[in-house]
């Protein structure tokens, strides 16, 4: 069954490409992780990259569209730099590969993270909310020099006329009203001081890995940088059941401002991403419900 095209301008992929440039480029790694039949496309796939297992060890991540091309780069550089600094596992870029093929970007392998992306919660979740916890603060800590604004390091009424033209086209999903009021209650908010802290700024379920309950690893590290610390509060509504959302608010110690503009972050996250994932990547249009269900219900 062909994978689902996820953007009008994305480039198509699928497994024989990725084992054309694994065989044309690094053949060594094709032929250690048992050849062809050792390249299975892992589905979800991602929003910005395919993403393909490389036997039991590695993936192999290529970009879909131009727009996301140099989101390996910014990441390659910042990996090395992350690496033993966080509580958790990262990737370990191995080999980077050339456009080839009638491809026309470069692409990564890298090391696959031990692990399975969470399930939203279903009871206690307060010791995946700790370790949580402990990454933000752990990046929050990092003193790296030279950092990069983050990908969502903007003020969040840049995002303002996107929010709202997503809300419209959800009238039929959604309280309208009640989320636009949550919008507008977030934009009055003082925001973040520049540059901010270090943030991932993308922490939901699909870049994360967990393990008998507990995180494991922290993938997809593009969009990291400087930015508003609130960003890294999406696990409250994206993941989180009301214990480990009371967790993370204490144990991080997040004032009201910016647990209001973290919510506006769902918000903003959800809005945006359930009218354009609806069909084409049924997960991910599943964890934007679940950000507009909870940015609702919290504090209601």
């Amino acid at each position: 069954m062909p994978r689902l095209r996820l953007h009008d301008d994305e480039v198509p992929v699928d497994a024989g490409l990725v084992v054309r440039l694994l065989a044309g480029q690094v053949p060594d790694l094709l032929v250690g992780a048992g050849g062809a039949d050792a390249v299975v496309e892992i589905v979800p796939a991602g929003t910005v990259n395919a993403v393909f297992a490389l036997g039991d060890a590695l993936v192999v991540r290529l970009p879909l569209r131009a727009a996301g091309a140099d989101d390996l780069a910014r990441e390659r550089a910042l990996l090395p730099r992350l690496a033993g600094r966080l509580p958790v596992a990262v990737p370990r870029v191995v080999a980077v590969g050339a456009p080839g093929e009638g491809y026309p970007f470069a692409w990564s392998v890298q090391e696959r993270v031990p692990g399975r992306p969470p399930e939203p919660a279903e009871g206690d979740d307060e010791a995946l909310a700790q370790d949580l916890v402990a990454v933000v603060r752990a990046l929050r800590d990092l003193g790296l020099p030279d950092g990069p604004t983050a990908f969502r390091g903007r003020r969040l009424d840049a995002y303002d006329a996107a929010v709202r033209t997503a809300l419209g086209q959800l009238g039929a999903v959604v309280d309208v009203p009640a989320l636009t009021s949550r919008w507008d209650a977030a934009l009055v908010v003082p925001p973040a001081r520049a540059p901010g802290t270090w943030v991932h700024a993308d922490l939901l379920p699909g870049n994360l890995l967990v393990a008998d309950g507990r995180l494991t690893g922290v993938l997809d590290w593009a969009a990291a940088g400087l930015g508003d610390p609130a960003v890294d509060l999406l696990p409250a509504w994206s993941l989180l059941g009301p214990g480990g959302r009371a967790v993370l608010r204490r144990d991080l110690r997040v004032d009201e401002p910016t647990w209001e503009r973290g919510r506006g972050w769902a918000l903003l996250v959800g809005a945006v991403a359930l009218p354009y994932y609806a069909t084409t990547h049924p997960s991910f249009a599943a964890v934007a419900r679940r950000m507009l269900a909870t940015v609702l219900e919290d504090g209601a």
